[in-house]
């Protein structure tokens, strides 16, 4: 029997998206940004792709 995976998924707030466009337009590492967010890398690029958002700088 497979076992059942819960949905660990985290809806953005205001307040997110917010800190995302602030640190989307200061160039913030995503590496920095997603520890700070507790957000995957992944998660914050197709959030910034979907609101049409400068893609962040790669992690150095």
């Amino acid at each position: 029997m497979a076992k059942q995976v819960k949905n660990k998924r985290k809806e953005y707030t205001k307040e997110d998206v917010k800190l995302l466009k602030a640190h989307s337009k200061a160039r913030t590492p995503v590496t920095k940004l997603s520890k700070l967010m507790k957000r995957s890398e992944g998660s914050l690029r197709q959030k910034t792709l979907s609101l049409a958002l400068r893609a962040a700088a790669p992690s150095a």
